[in-house]
């Protein structure tokens, strides 16, 4: 199985001054699971979009089964046997399964459906390769494995016989990755080849052959997965060590500063349901679940964006306004989950989603006019203790890459414009912004003194410190802050968000990813169909019984801790 199917030859693409790709050969042999990895920004979307016809590359070529590619047509991508498994699935709910996988694949001219001859294809390749669904089964209906095992056949059914998979198991459980990874396997042992993208590195070394890492555009390394670790793909991946957070337990717990009392609110897949929960200050808790049990609707009502239909939530003992400004104005901090549609405003530059959040406060606005000056010189700060790249406070957000958006987010939550300085500090944040050239002078030297005051109190964490003032966040809510970032920018978030629960905020982590929860929780509870355990003690929940209460198997408590 050593033939060649995919061979990419010196690839190269601009985007202005920016090169997304320099110079990048690749093959793919038959049989093959490639990991395909690298930090946001270092060019794998790039690379994989030249692939797939969305982009042009603009020097090299590409060969598929021994023929040349024709560049920029998806068309020509797919009916030479390509077939792509996006990490935000491109499905219909209103629709059925077989409606779904035939969407596309007929051509107009042709008078009626051939549905018969269909649902017989989908059947054969359902069976052959395990991926077991009912081709009448609406969408909407489906659990997110078996949206994701669609997503496969439609690939599958259109004859790909090299399938790229962004993220598979990003929104998967436990044991839905587990069903995924051996389907996987049926899938090589038949002679698919695999092009596998993903951040996580434990399930790259498990899934994968061979490994290509990417790094600022360029091919940095190829490995066996047997000849590699973690550690050293991390040290490719981002030039440097990445010492990720570790358990870190909360030092003193205070009072509550927000309270769920038998809170329902929402509707169909993301309704609430008698939710209970208490949240105190100097504490993370952590809700682990599968996307779309009501882990939305919870962020949003205690972001102001939604109301209660029964129950009460309180905010330092009086009822939580349904209103974001006077939230934001009260100490809720609000890092939300899709950072592209709702976390910044991509047309516009990076100094205005800076301060977007406090646009009517005195800091920014004065009679009814917006304060530029002042605005763009707090997005400047915040930009330079953040270590945000890719631009400067002119810059439209939408050029950002994942990991640099989420950090321009992660600063407008955290910091506020009466706050001197923000100061990060770990020895891979502190690699990371030396390697910036462009980076405030005199916000690097703040950095390396560390230390970190609120309200005159001196505290300080072995991770990460903030010099933070009164106007700290006293709620955080984390909406998979995380998701889709690569390992320098997961460590970095992260350790941002220990340094806040350390500073005496409240933080709500809704997280995917059982790492994530497991090393930064500090309470734990499940949600699953709108309704959420109690939230116990990290360390008395196994990844075994999380998987099966996010899987529903297991009695879920409606009251929190």
């Amino acid at each position: 199985m050593a033939d060649t199917v995919l061979k990419l030859s010196h690839i190269s693409k601009r985007f202005g001054t920016l090169l997304a790709n320099d110079d990048i050969s690749l093959n793919l042999r038959r049989g093959e699971v490639l990991a395909l990895l690298g930090e946001n920004g270092a060019g794998k979307s790039t690379l994989v979009s030249i692939l797939f016809g969305h982009y042009t590359a603009d020097a090299g070529e590409i060969e598929v089964f021994g023929q040349k590619l024709a560049a920029g047509d998806p068309k020509a991508a797919l009916a030479a046997g390509i077939g792509m498994v996006h990490q935000h699935f491109m499905l219909a709910d209103n629709l059925s399964v077989l409606d779904n996988v035939m969407m596309g694949s007929e051509p107009l001219s042709q008078p009626f459906t051939r549905r018969r001859a269909a649902r017989a294809k989908l059947d054969e390749v359902a069976q052959r390769f395990g991926l077991g669904v009912d081709p009448a089964a609406l969408i909407g209906k489906l659990s997110v494995g078996e949206r994701q095992r669609v997503e496969i056949l439609k690939a599958l059914y259109r004859g790909a016989r090299i399938l790229i998979l962004d993220e598979p198991t990003a929104v998967l459980t436990p044991a839905e990755s587990e069903a995924l990874f051996e389907v996987l396997a049926q899938m090589v042992a038949q002679g698919l080849s695999i092009i596998f993208i993903s951040h996580k590195l434990g399930e790259v070394l498990r899934v994968s052959d061979r490994i290509a890492v990417l790094r600022s555009g360029k091919l940095v390394a190829q490995a066996s997965a047997r000849e590699t670790t973690q550690a050293q793909l991390a040290l490719w991946m981002v030039g440097h060590a990445i010492d990720a957070p570790s358990r870190h337990p909360a030092g003193t717990i205070r009072e509550p500063v927000c309270v769920l009392r038998k809170v329902s609110a929402g509707s169909g897949r993301e309704r609430l349901q008698g939710v209970s929960l208490s949240l105190r200050a100097g504490e993370i808790v952590a809700i682990a679940g599968v996307s779309g049990n009501g882990q939305g609707t919870l962020a949003e009502l205690l972001s102001g964006m939604r109301v209660p239909a029964s129950g009460r939530i309180e905010f330092l003992g009086q009822t939580l306004p349904a209103e974001p400004g006077q939230l934001v104005a009260l100490g809720v901090a609000r890092i939300p989950e899709d950072r592209h549609q709702i976390g910044v405003i991509g047309d516009l530059p990076i100094w205005e989603n800076a301060a977007s959040e406090r646009l009517h406060s005195p800091h920014f606005s004065r009679w009814g006019w917006v304060r530029r000056s002042a605005a763009q010189a707090y997005a400047q700060r915040v930009l330079a203790a953040f270590d945000v790249r890719g631009g400067g406070a002119a810059t439209a957000a939408r050029s950002l890459s994942g990991g640099n958006m989420q950090k321009l987010i992660l600063a407008r939550a955290l910091t506020h414009p009466s706050t001197p300085t923000v100061i990060a500090s770990s020895e891979a944040t502190r690699q990371s912004m030396s390697d910036n050239k462009d980076m405030d002078r005199h916000a690097s030297l703040a950095m390396t003194k560390g230390g970190l005051a609120m309200t005159g109190t001196a505290l300080e964490t072995t991770s990460t410190v903030h010099a933070m003032t009164s106007t700290a966040p006293r709620l955080i809510v984390a909406h998979q802050p995380t998701w889709g970032l690569d390992i320098g920018a997961v460590a970095y978030v992260q350790a941002q968000l220990i340094a806040a629960r350390d500073a005496g905020a409240a933080v709500l982590l809704i997280s995917d990813d059982l790492d994530e929860v497991l090393t930064l929780g500090d309470r734990v509870a499940v949600i699953h169909g709108g309704q959420l355990t109690t939230a116990l003690p990290a360390l008395e929940w196994t990844r075994e019984s999380i998987g099966l209460a996010m899987a529903g198997s297991s009695a879920v408590a409606n009251a929190g801790a």
